[in-house]
């Protein structure tokens, strides 16, 4: 089974129920999703900045991130290293960089939104 590397933009959408949840579940489905262990905490700033914006919704978007550990996400390290230079050579972010080293290295292809990010996956081959 391929392996997609799936960043917080991609499985942000999913478990928030953005517009297109339902086209990234079914362009996700039957893959093997890997992602860096900062995947959760990018989920976490994703639901408190959704909080902050729709303190009406407190309830659900919890919900959502409560329900988003049942995903089949597996999450990795990843050599902090080589994704600061990656990050340098890339222009990326750090945090993003480290999304498209796990592809790189995993063999896998990158699965994002970030439009900036599947820019940088495309022209290393990734997306």
């Amino acid at each position: 089974m391929d392996v997609k590397v799936v960043d917080a933009s991609a499985i942000g959408a999913l478990v928030f129920a953005e517009p297109d949840a339902e086209k990234i579940a079914e362009e996700l489905n039957g893959f093997i999703l890997m992602a860096p262990h900062l995947l959760w905490f990018e989920l976490a700033s994703i639901g408190l900045k959704k909080i902050q914006i729709h303190p009406e919704q407190t309830r659900q978007i919890l919900n959502a991130f409560y329900r988003a550990g049942s995903l089949l996400v597996e999450t990795v390290d990843v050599n902090h290293s080589e994704i600061i230079e990656l990050a340098r050579d890339s222009g990326l972010t750090t945090y993003d960089a480290s999304y498209l080293w796990l592809a790189r290295h995993v063999g896998g292809t990158l699965f994002t939104l970030d439009r900036k990010l599947g820019n940088a996956a495309h022209s290393y081959g990734v997306l």
